[in-house]
């Protein structure tokens, strides 16, 4: 704003006001761009505004030009004040929905990034056995194996999967070994080897987890424990079954 050459300044008790109150607020821990900041700066502005018409040159006149200048700047900041809290609203709004998503899932098995493969009993296999994995594939593959190993690395059935699209793929394993025999039951583990007529393609494997519980984070966000004792982001997940 432009300021008439005066011996005294008109504007020294508002913006002592204006100080004051601005150091009340940092004490206080508010934040300026809160609804209530937005409100002390347009009447600081307007005061201000008053004073400086109340005080200008009668041969000098304020410049109306610049007038509308700073009624446009005031009004460009108050309305980044109310965007901001807005957003605010909305942020925490959407971290809520998260959490409650995140927990609709206990109980539920995902798929998530690791070679784990537990074989359990399944009335509904020939074998009475299954166990399900996962894989994501860089590329379009022409051939695709998954190794099936035990605890001690030895290897106990190799599938066939065939050629394989590029993106995430699930297998199911009906606990039947090499050698014709049926696995027992436990924790094994897999890789998984892709090619194409190009060469080696990337393959990351992913197993079936028990989601356990939702746990909130103080960032605002969600991690989901699994069955294994494990966490992860909501955003892990490749797969709900």
């Amino acid at each position: 704003m432009t300021v008439s050459s005066v011996t005294s300044n008109p504007y020294a008790s508002i913006l002592a006001n204006s100080a004051t109150s601005t150091a009340a607020s940092a004490v206080s821990g508010t934040s300026t761009t809160s609804g209530t900041g937005s409100t002390n700066l347009q009447s600081t502005f307007l005061q201000l505004l008053v004073a400086q018409m109340n005080n200008q040159d009668p041969l000098n006149p304020t410049d109306s030009t610049q007038m509308t200048s700073e009624l446009a700047q005031i009004s460009t900041v108050t309305g980044i004040n109310n965007l901001n809290t807005s957003v605010t609203g909305l942020m925490s709004q959407l971290q809520q929905s998260s959490a409650i998503q995140s927990a609709q899932l206990t109980g539920h098995s995902v798929m998530v990034a690791g070679s784990s493969l537990p074989l359990s009993a399944n009335t509904s296999s020939a074998t009475g056995y299954s166990a399900v994995g996962g894989f994501s594939l860089a590329g379009a593959a022409s051939n695709v194996t998954v190794t099936v190993k035990d605890s001690a690395g030895s290897t106990v059935r190799t599938l066939q999967m065939g050629a394989q699209s590029a993106g995430f793929q699930d297998f199911s394993w009906n606990g039947q070994t090499n050698s014709g025999a049926t696995a027992a039951a436990g924790t094994y583990t897999f890789s998984v080897a892709a090619t194409s007529s190009a060469g080696a393609v990337a393959a990351t494997a992913y197993n079936a987890q028990a989601v356990v519980g939702a746990v909130p984070q103080a960032d605002g966000s969600t991690q989901l424990m699994l069955g294994n004792g494990n966490t992860v982001p909501y955003s892990a997940i490749e797969q709900i079954i």
